[in-house]
This record gives structure tokens, C-alpha cells and sequence, in this order.
């Protein structure tokens, strides 16, 4: 019977991880909520479960709002607490945050709180209607409601500039982004302006390197040096504007907020520091892309 139950939870096994990814932002602690929904339908009696995907699916997100609160009570400030190497940076994670809002959204996530965050995630990433959200965090639907509306605006955020000059922005980062990740020296110049200035939090730097470095060819030789932070990098609004997020594991380390002119990037300036970091606003410019329901 035992054997039976294991089977019957681990057909369910890669769709809780990956609501559990989403809310926690983190593989390993994700696959702790796992966990902890398995040991607890081991307590019950499986039988008079109706429905098990769903009664599933509730407790890991009641597992992950508990582990939320915590971190929160904690004070568990995602940027305080990243380390140069993430514990959980592995491949089918980093795969999950490859794709174009991943990285970004986890980011921009740890700045909701967690009942907002909960309510954003399983509306409108796994389209749960609100009156099985709200037992979960023990709010009216309406109020539960009001949270995903609340989230969903914080996400998205607001922009300084029209959408077609974001648009034109953007494409410009992208291209700075494919560019750094390969470590394609020519590419970084078309991308970058002859008199580019990149300015950084000594925080972000190594011993002895200089805070501002002028020119194409010095950013670009620069550029291709920390391709590695490349891989962890994702376009997102950086207070109302276009810029950059790095974060391995989803975990905010670095933003770079970027002015772009005539096409190019004219100008980088690289935040680490933990207290500028906090109060930068940082939502995702492209959340139409996710094309998912209010």
C-alpha cells in the first residue's frame, strides 16, 4: 500500500517542484517543500483525497507560504545572503531560469510579500482559480484577488520611456547580453559606444580594479573577463528604466542600470552595494510575455 502511495505521489513529483521553484525561488529548498508534502500525505488517509493533484498542490503551497514567512521573519535578505557560487546553481535549475523572464521574475518576486507572491504564483503562472487560493491563505477571494492584483503590478512595474523606445532599449541589452554571455569580443563593440563609461559599487569589484573604466575596448575586454556573470544575467526594469539583473539561483548579486543612446550603450553603472540594491524598484519590462489571465 505504502509502494502504491509512493507511486501515486511521485506521478506528481516534478509538478510540485516546480510550483514550489516559483514560489521559493531556490531548487534546494524547493525539493524540502516536496518533501515535507510527502511526509504529510503519508499522514493522512489517502482514500478520502478526492482529488490528489489538487489537495497536493495546496499543501506544498501552504509549505512554501510557511517557509516564506520564515524567511521573512528572519530577515533573509536575498542580497545580504548570495554567495559567489549558489548551492543550488544546478543544471536543470539553471535551466528553469534560461528562459526569457525566469531569472528576472524570481528576482522581482522576493521584493512581494508572501501571501502576495503566493497568490501571483499559482494564478497567473498555474492559472489556480482564487477560491482555492484563498483557504490557503486563510483571505476572501476578493482579498485574495486584490493580492494577485497588487503582485501583478509590482511585476510589471511602470515605465519612464514609450513602449516602442523600451522595445528599441531592450533589443539593445539583449544584444549586450548574448554578446557577453559568449564572450564575443567583436560583438561587444558594435553593441557598446566608442566613449562607453562603466562606473561600479566597489562591492562589485575585485581588489585594486578601478570603480569607472572609459572606452569600448576597456568595457569590452572587461565584459569578456566575467562572462561567468553573464550566464546569470536577464533584462529588467531597474526603476522605471531599462536595465540588467545578475542572479545566480535567481538570487539578486548585481543590477547594472543602463543608458542607452543611438543603439548603443553609451553608459553602465553597476550597483552591489546592499543598501542602494534595497532601494531600487525592479519589475519585468516584458511581462506581456507571459500572456497570462488577470
Amino acid at each position: 500500500m505504502h509502494d502504491e502511495l509512493a507511486d501515486r505521489f511521485e506521478a506528481h513529483r516534478a509538478d510540485l517542484r516546480a510550483v514550489a521553484h516559483r514560489m521559493l525561488g531556490s531548487a534546494a529548498e524547493a525539493e524540502d517543500a516536496v518533501q515535507e508534502t510527502w511526509l504529510r500525505l503519508c499522514r493522512v488517509d489517502a482514500d478520502e483525497v478526492d482529488n490528489l493533484a489538487a489537495w497536493l498542490r495546496t499543501v506544498v503551497s501552504r509549505v512554501c507560504l510557511d517557509a516564506l514567512r520564515r524567511r521573512r521573519t528572519r530577515r533573509e535578505d536575498t542580497v545580504d545572503h548570495v554567495p559567489d557560487t549558489p548551492a543550488d546553481d544546478d543544471p536543470e535549475f539553471e535551466a528553469l531560469l534560461a528562459d526569457s523572464i525566469g531569472r528576472a521574475l524570481l528576482v522581482v518576486l522576493d521584493t512581494l510579500t508572501p501571501a502576495e507572491r503566493i497568490a501571483f504564483v499559482l494564478h497567473d503562472t498555474f492559472a489556480v482559480p482564487f477560491d482555492r487560493i484563498a483557504p490557503i491563505l486563510g483571505r476572501s477571494s476578493a482579498t485574495t484577488k486584490k493580492l494577485a492584483s497588487r503582485a501583478r503590478h509590482k511585476v510589471r512595474g511602470t515605465s519612464q520611456l514609450p513602449p516602442a523606445e523600451l522595445t528599441r532599449q531592450r533589443h539593445v541589452v539583449d544584444a549586450f547580453l548574448t554578446a557577453a554571455r559568449a564572450g564575443d569580443f567583436d560583438a561587444l563593440l558594435t553593441v557598446l559606444d566608442p566613449d562607453v563609461v562603466r562606473r561600479a559599487d566597489p562591492a562589485a569589484l575585485p581588489p585594486g580594479a578601478a570603480v569607472e573604466v572609459r572606452g569600448a575596448h576597456a568595457v569590452a575586454t572587461e565584459t569578456v573577463l566575467l562572462t561567468a556573470n553573464a550566464r546569470h544575467a536577464a533584462p529588467a526594469l531597474v526603476d522605471g528604466r531599462v536595465g540588467i539583473v545578475v542572479a545566480p539561483g535567481g538570487r539578486l548579486r548585481l543590477v547594472l542600470a543602463v543608458t542607452v543612446r543611438d543603439d548603443r550603450i553609451a553608459a553602465y553603472e553597476v550597483i552591489a552595494d546592499p543598501g542602494r540594491l534595497r532601494r531600487l524598484t525592479l519589475s519585468v519590462d516584458f511581462y506581456r510575455d507571459l500572456n497570462q489571465g488577470r
